[in-house]
């Protein structure tokens, strides 16, 4: 499942993180706050709980998302800024982490860090920039439904359909916020993001390649 949102405004956000002048710092900003803005639309239906609490005007019961049901898997290292704008949403979620390192010669991936939380019964939420040859989220899903979670999101600032189509008989919803038009010969998203690991972590210049 695929899941494309479509939002002027969020498109507008992404457009300022493909520019490559933007940056890093205000790169990484863009990032927390695109991933923070996508989160409700992503998660539109999750479970709550009902509670009593005592407001200004007298107790009510109000409907509450059980946000301890929640577990953020950021792909190392490209997906942390995404990671502190999910846990500006549900500050209660635990968090896991992935480091996975894909081969520039190969295209294929390979782990190096991995730290995850209880998964049984949990809501998990993949935060990776880019789903490129999916390559990456394969590996990932593998590692995470071995520990039965309840359900699995991904969500990606961009994809391919190439990376869309190897997952087409997954259960997994994947969302993004554009769905690009496909892969050069590096692997690379086009127009995509370029590599977003070196982008958020060192200014690169304008006149710098980024594959």
């Amino acid at each position: 499942m695929i899941r494309i949102l479509d939002n002027p405004i969020l498109r507008n956000k992404l457009n300022r993180i493909r520019d490559r002048r933007t940056p890093a710092h205000e790169l990484r900003q863009h990032v927390e706050d695109l991933t923070s803005m996508s989160l409700p639309l992503i998660l539109d239906s999750v479970p709550t709980r009902s509670m009593q609490i005592e407001t200004p005007m007298g107790e009510y019961v109000f409907e509450f998302v059980i946000e301890e049901d929640f577990v953020f898997v950021p792909i190392l290292r490209a997906g942390l800024p995404m990671l502190n704008g999910a846990l500006r949403v549900f500050q209660k979620a635990s968090v896991g982490f992935l480091a996975i390192r894909r081969d520039e010669e190969t295209l294929k991936s390979h782990v190096y860090y991995s730290r995850l939380p209880h998964l049984e019964g949990k809501h998990v939420v993949i935060l990776d920039p880019m789903l490129a040859t999916g390559g990456t989220l394969e590996l990932a899903l593998k590692i995470i439904m071995e520990k039965n979670p309840k359900k699995v999101y991904t969500f990606h600032l961009v994809a391919s359909p190439e990376g869309v189509e190897r997952f087409k008989y997954w259960e997994v919803s994947i969302s993004t916020v554009s769905l690009d038009d496909g892969l050069n010969t590096k692997g690379y998203i086009v127009p995509g993001v370029g590599d977003m690991g070196d982008r958020l972590f060192s200014d690169c210049p304008p006149s710098t390649p980024l594959g």
